[in-house]
């Protein structure tokens, strides 16, 4: 089961030849702990009851930092992967929010139904679906398509509890999801619990619990950095789903100055890329440099000399990280 960012074949396009400064930035597995607080992503098991805002605060509470934000709000009764972004890196949450979502959802059917029947009415839901988003929601209700990747039936008890997992575009609405199946079953069904499992390039071997979270922040204030850097990830495992370009280091701190990219300054690129995706930005020592659209397509920006190939919209890295180089 797998997202669409990952069904692509990713091949690498060498443009021109580069080397980096060793002087100048750090891969992210090399960044200090301390660094990490200030630039990190974690994956936290919410738990039942506490709204995602809540847990937020309890996280920036526990490693003691002013700043963290979460990528996209879970229901207080449902459990699992929220994202919370530490310190610097809570802007590339804007990249998590239209992620592809996963969820184990546990469905009341309020009728008995033959089992077959109803793994027929599930599966018709995997293509492109219409909803109307509930009453309390935080967009404006009106009908949105939204793509449901996959769903796979794990039991069915009594022919009326199912348990499955489905694969779905950020915005669906599972509980509406369950609505929905039970009206092909002319009949009701409604959404008895759900856990989610899944944010982008997040999944449940990176989830951590807040207690050990906690637990390893105490012993990191003892001098044993060892379970924390397990838990806070470096922001770049945010972008993971993105297509990406490397840059030169001469093109690195124009870029955190807000310029956009030029073609001169592309070592490589990933092959899939489209105009307007969203692009990820990297170092030659893979760091997460900005953000941006591109204007072009892979074939254009590994074929051209000259022009804008990307327009930044986020930058990350702080300036001045790497040597600024005279035009001359």
């Amino acid at each position: 089961m797998k997202f669409p960012f990952e069904k692509k074949e990713k091949e690498i396009l060498e443009k021109q030849e580069g080397t980096t400064d060793k002087n100048y930035g750090k891969n992210p597995k090399s960044r200090t702990l301390k660094e990490s607080l200030d630039y990190g992503i974690i994956n936290i098991n919410k738990p039942q009851g506490p709204s995602s805002h809540q847990v937020t605060d309890y996280v920036k509470k526990i490693l003691q930092i002013n700043k963290a934000g979460h990528s996209g709000t879970l229901d207080p009764n449902v459990t699992g992967s929220l994202i919370i972004a530490l310190g610097r890196s809570t802007r590339v949450i804007h990249n998590l929010l239209k992620a592809g979502k996963e969820y184990v959802c546990l469905m009341h059917i309020h009728t008995e139904q033959n089992e077959n029947e109803i793994k027929q009415a599930i599966n018709s839901f995997v293509t492109k679906i219409e909803q109307m988003p509930p009453v309390r929601s935080a967009v404006k209700r009106r009908k949105r398509q939204r793509e449901i990747y996959y769903i796979k039936t794990h039991e069915i008890k009594n022919n009326q509890d199912v348990l499955f997992t489905v694969g779905c575009e950020a915005g669906t609405y599972i509980r509406k999801l369950c609505h929905d199946i039970g009206l092909k079953l002319n009949t009701k069904a409604h959404m008895q619990q759900l856990i989610r499992t899944r944010v982008g390039p997040f999944d449940q071997k990176t989830m951590h619990s807040l207690y050990e979270l906690k637990d390893a922040f105490e012993l990191y204030k003892e001098g044993n950095e060892k379970e924390l850097k397990k838990i806070i990830m470096p922001v770049e495992t945010a972008i993971e789903h993105l297509p990406k370009i490397w840059i030169s280091d001469h093109a690195v701190d124009p870029l955190c100055h807000g310029t956009d990219l030029a073609i001169p300054g592309i070592i490589k690129l990933e092959s899939h890329i489209k105009e307007n995706d969203t692009v990820a930005i990297l170092t030659l020592k893979d760091e997460l440099v900005a953000t941006g659209i591109s204007k072009l397509n892979s074939e254009k920006i590994k074929d051209l000399e000259k022009g804008i190939a990307i327009i930044t919209k986020k930058i990350f890295m702080k300036k001045d990280t790497y040597q600024k180089y005279s035009k001359s």
